[in-house]
């Protein structure tokens, strides 16, 4: 503390200045501080450029050149980055600019969409109205892709022929995508999916098979994992989740019994993906007619007996006399046989459209007089008919290989020990169970139990791969710590010695600092002494010059308390 207030007196000394602003009382100064300080923040805000900040990156030349000629319009300054991929614009302005360009339609982002039909041409051909329409859909669909995060620009090409009225000159439309992902980014299987369903799903009478997407490698990325073997990707997911299910279920039961480790298990599932579709019409034969449904019954009855009345035009000719009558002894009259059918007069018939059980009565007439009966009867039924559409389902499993290898379990001794035969059929019907076995599909099961080879050969320390790692870790480690070591003593330390830490000082020369600091300390104290003792003579002359008589009476009572 002594040695801090030497140094302060003498640099109080030395520097006069720092006297007199110590004398300043301290708001002031205070005060005076803080004002310097924001006059020198605002010189240095007022001379420093404006903040620029980043208005819209990567774009294409088309928009870049629409943006650039939209801000020199609106008088908004900007600026481009060192790379050249960037837009700048002050700060205070990037906001307002994005939604006046926004309102304009900028960026567009390098491709045009529906808004290409608002500016049709007035007797435009029917041929280039299916081209604007063209690439009015390829835009649209390249800004859905682009939508997706892992995708920075997309191209969309669709190849739509024109329709025919000829069914066999008809073609399938075809799309190609062509993907830009960002760097180190990749699309998975169901994203490579969505995007081909999303084009397909847009486009009239276009598949999912006839859509190619491709990424900026030129990789094909709709080509299906399993093209070779004649299944997609979905398809050899759906295999492997089916034997993964089975082979849990198998594990699940048996690690209860057996112990955990001591079972291992493997299913290889054979599935049928093949679209069946089948339609069947059936004709059963003709029912009883008293069972069956009527479609239609026509019934006519016709009687006539004795002699026809005249008929005709009124002549000569109808009015003749009626014959003679014949007695029965001359002309026995028959009786009247019951008519079978297939006989002359009667009929039997199917009817027009192919309906069963339709019947008729002919005509019966009387060889002897006049007399006349007829009888017809037509009924038709409705034919016994069945359509059925089935329609299979896809990934049916047509036969199931599953194999089981459990391990020697350690007897009363701890010796491990194979199974009875017993136990293993037990358990061979469990896993059977489990895995929903079914003879009449053709599937097969192979329960094996063996002893399991876990034993490993001994390897020394140093060779053993953990060990072997944990000195790697440790030597990188203590590398590191040899490294932060060195730059401590080299440079770190050496810096901080020296800017830091106050500079050490002599005794010697710091004790004759100290006494020429007490020196001079005194000697300005004497110099105030004999400061204030002139300034106390030199009141007392004025004084005495202006009012004698005053000083006399105070030196006369000076002298008087002496005199005591």
């Amino acid at each position: 503390m002594n040695q801090q207030a030497t140094l302060s007196s003498s640099l109080m000394a030395r520097f006069p200045v720092l006297e007199r602003l110590r004398a300043i009382p301290k708001p002031a100064l205070i005060g005076a501080i803080a004002a310097v300080a924001a006059l020198v923040v605002a010189a240095t805000m007022w001379s420093r450029d404006p903040n620029y900040k980043v208005l819209f990156s990567n774009l294409d030349d088309r928009d870049g050149g629409a943006i650039v000629a939209s801000l020199n319009q609106m008088n908004v300054p900007y600026r481009f980055n060192d790379g050249g991929t960037a837009l700048l614009v002050p700060q205070e302005k990037v906001y307002d600019t994005r939604l006046q360009l926004a309102a304009q339609g900028l960026p567009r982002g390098g491709s045009v969409g529906f808004e290409l039909l608002d500016q049709n041409k007035f007797g435009a051909s029917q041929f280039t109205e299916q081209i604007n329409y063209q690439r009015a859909l390829e835009g649209e669909l390249a800004r859905s892709i682009e939508s997706v995060n892992t995708v920075q620009h997309a191209r969309v090409h669709l190849a739509i022929p024109r329709q025919t009225l000829f069914v066999r000159d008809r073609q399938a439309p075809t799309a190609s995508v062509l993907l830009n992902l960002y760097p180190g980014r990749s699309l998975g299987d169901g994203q490579v999916s969505s995007i081909a369903w999303l084009v397909a799903s847009s486009v009239p009478e276009l598949t999912v098979n006839n859509v190619s997407i491709v990424d900026q490698n030129g990789r094909l990325l709709s080509q299906p994992a399993g093209e070779g073997r004649g299944m997609d990707a979905d398809q050899l997911r759906y295999v492997r989740e089916t034997e993964q299910r089975a082979v849990e279920r198998i594990l699940s039961i048996l690690n209860p019994l057996v112990g955990p480790g001591n079972v291992h298990a493997q299913a290889s599932a054979d599935m049928d993906f093949s679209r069946r579709e089948e339609t069947q019409e059936t004709y059963r034969p003709n029912q009883d007619p008293g069972q069956a449904a009527v479609r239609s019954k026509q019934t006519s009855d016709a009687t006539q007996n004795g002699g026809s009345a005249a008929q005709g035009v009124p002549g000569a000719l109808t009015n003749q006399p009626p014959a003679g009558p014949t007695a029965p002894i001359v002309n026995p009259q028959q009786p009247q046989q019951p008519q079978r059918p297939g006989q002359p007069g009667q009929q039997q018939g199917q009817g027009a459209n192919g309906a069963n059980g339709t019947t008729g009565a002919g005509t019966t007439t009387q060889t002897q007089g006049p007399s006349s009966v007829r009888n017809d009867a037509t009924t038709n039924y409705e034919l016994d008919r069945t359509i059925s559409h089935i329609k299979a389902p896809v990934g049916n499993l047509k036969r199931m290989s599953v194999a089981v290898v459990i391990n020697y379990l350690p007897n009363k001794e701890g010796e491990p020990k194979a199974m009875e035969a017993d136990e293993l059929n037990k358990l061979t019907t469990l896993v059977k169970e489990a895995m929903g076995y079914s003879e009449a599909r053709g599937d097969s099961l192979n329960v094996v139990n063996s002893q399991f080879n876990d034993v490993e050969p001994a390897v020394p320390l140093w060779k053993d791969p953990d060990n072997i790692a944990m000195a790697k870790t440790a030597l990188g480690w203590l590398l590191l710590a040899i490294a932060a070591l060195w730059v401590w003593r080299s440079l770190l330390r050496p810096m901080y010695d020296r800017y830091m830490r106050p500079p050490e000082i002599d005794p010697e020369v710091a004790e004759l600092e100290r006494q020429e600091a007490l020196r001079e300390a005194q000697d300005v104290a004497r110099a105030k002494e004999m400061d204030r003792f002139e300034e106390n003579m030199r009141r007392a002359r004025e004084m005495a010059n202006k009012d004698p008589r005053a000083v006399a009476m105070v030196l006369r009572t000076w002298m008087s308390k002496d005199g005591k």
